[in-house]
């Protein structure tokens, strides 16, 4: 419930009913007797209520184009609130996984002895620097929007058809991610559904990188009923990994986007390992 919304109350009829009641209150105190007297006193009650009718309603117009105005001023401050949260996220989601890759394809590659240690590291080399060279990029396409006046150009929204490449990007062959979803079984599926899902499988697989080293991971979303569901459950963290934890919104973060889709998320340890769990409105037909 937005309680800081703008609410409208007028007190402009309050007149107008005031003056009704002292009209009222007059002919029956007073009294009118003779042709005359009704006549006055009808043109003075018409005069005394048509004014207070004609000011109520100036006031009323009056009123409403103040609150009208301080409703577009309150819509407009949540539309930026709005957007400065997205991007917050998406510098979260870009710098989290583009630094992190580094960091952990360099920590990966340097614990790999002998002439097998040679081959990772170049492999690691090529990773890296990919991954630098995509993070750069991203940012800068980021600080030009920022930076232009005007609506920010919108990229093309991740679909259920994207999870492949999701899987991969994030697990950025670190861990070792299996993925089972059959898109043919999961019917009508709403867009934003789409993108939230895709969302929970990024960023608890960029988590499980972080935290379980090269480990396997697997992914599976399918559909129960109305909802879309999304599971993602690692091995546990391989033996020697030192885990290297995030800022610690990455979870809260997706909890809020999960929330605002109409679901529903969970985490926590599951055997040796983690697992997420993502329940959200399908939104299509079955």
């Amino acid at each position: 419930m937005d309680t800081d919304r703008p609410i409208w109350r007028s007190r402009a009829w309050t007149a107008v009913a005031a003056a009704v009641g002292v009209v009222a209150l007059v002919f029956a105190t007073v009294g009118v007797e003779g042709p005359g007297s009704v006549a006055v006193a009808w043109t003075l009650a018409i005069t005394v209520v048509g004014g207070a009718t004609l000011s109520a309603s100036l006031r009323l117009r009056d009123e409403r184009r103040r609150y009208e105005d301080e409703l577009a001023g309150w819509a407009a401050e949540r539309a930026a609130q709005a957007e400065r949260l997205r991007i917050a996220r998406d510098l979260h989601d870009l710098a989290s996984h583009g630094l992190g890759l580094i960091t952990l394809r360099a920590a990966a590659a340097r614990s790999v002895p002998g002439e097998a240690g040679a081959v990772e590291r170049e492999r690691a080399l090529a990773d890296i620097e990919h991954a630098s060279r995509q993070t750069t990029d991203e940012l800068r396409r980021m600080l030009t929007v920022l930076r232009s006046p005007g609506p920010a150009p919108l990229r093309p929204a991740d679909t259920l058809a994207d999870l492949p490449e999701v899987v991969e990007a994030a697990a950025a062959g670190v861990a070792a991610p299996t993925l089972e979803v059959d898109l043919d079984r999961l019917g009508d599926v709403a867009p934003l559904a789409e993108l939230t899902v895709c969302a929970v499988v990024r960023e608890a697989l960029q988590n499980t990188v972080r935290h379980a080293g090269p480990t396997a991971v697997s992914v599976v979303v399918r559909r129960e009923a109305d909802d879309l569901v999304a599971d993602v459950h690692d091995a546990g963290p391989e033996v020697g990994w030192e885990p290297r934890p995030g800022a610690g919104h990455g979870l809260a973060g997706l909890r809020e986007r999960v929330a605002a889709a109409g679901g529903s998320l969970t985490a926590g340890p599951h055997g040796d390992g983690w697992a997420v769990r993502a329940r959200v409105p399908a939104g299509g037909a079955a």
